[in-house]
């Protein structure tokens, strides 16, 4: 049984492509092609957030500013993002709305969370930009936060070449082995890097369980959509 509402969180890197800086074209489009075919296989309602680290990180590129405004610049490389994602979705005919937590009319809808259910009951893919509006919060957290507004029944954890959680990073570590179900906590005590602990503790303490998965193998987001195991369950 596949689900009905999921919301897929994705790494700003992935829109960057080999290059790891900035918004490659190519590979933005590559991501949304997989994400339409998943989408349109199994009609799966489905929201999206996306980090911004391919053109801002607060805690590299902002030492010696304020960190409330290096984490406002980083609001606004999700919003880039997000646009650079919902052009290369609607090229290929999916219909998508961009909702931002900080209003910017002329780009994007404020989120509105009811507006945003309805877009996605109406078959549109809707990105989240902007993070959650405030400073400090990661958009791992804001993932998790939206996720529970809309009523996801799942986060879907995007990774790159990594298909779930390992008990080392197995790039690093050849004898990291993977782990197939974990609980939130048990990451936080094992200091697993895989999100921060805000996100985990609020998907811990409101019961929404998250999926670690490689979104370039292949196929792997349909067959998550459509209710097959894929990566690691966090729950």
């Amino acid at each position: 049984m596949g689900y009905r509402r999921v919301l897929l969180k994705l790494s700003g890197e992935f829109l960057s492509g080999e290059g790891g800086y900035g918004i490659s074209p190519e590979a933005t489009s590559e991501l949304a092609r997989e994400i339409k075919g998943a989408r349109d296989q199994t009609g799966t309602e489905l929201a999206v957030v996306v980090g911004g680290g391919n053109l801002w990180r607060g805690g590299r590129n902002g030492v010696g500013m304020d960190p409330v405004t290096a984490d406002y610049m980083g609001m606004l490389a999700t919003v880039m993002n997000a646009m650079a994602l919902q052009d290369a979705l609607e090229r290929l005919g999916s219909p998508t709305r961009v909702q931002t937590a900080i209003p910017m009319s002329a780009l994007a809808e404020p989120y509105i969370r009811r507006r945003a259910i309805r877009h996605l009951e109406k078959g549109r893919i809707v990105i989240f930009g902007g993070g959650n509006g405030n400073p400090f919060f990661t958009t791992d957290t804001t993932a998790t936060l939206r996720a529970l507004e809309i009523g996801a029944e799942v986060v879907l954890m995007a990774k790159n070449q990594i298909d779930g959680v390992y008990t080392a990073d197995p790039r690093q570590d050849a004898s990291a082995s993977k782990i197939d179900v974990i609980s939130p906590m048990e990451i936080v005590r094992l200091g697993l890097t895989v999100m921060d602990a805000t996100a985990l503790t609020l998907s811990r303490d409101r019961h929404l369980p998250l999926i670690v998965f490689d979104i370039f193998l292949q196929g792997n987001l349909a067959r998550l959509l459509s209710g097959e195991k894929v990566g690691t369950l966090i729950a």
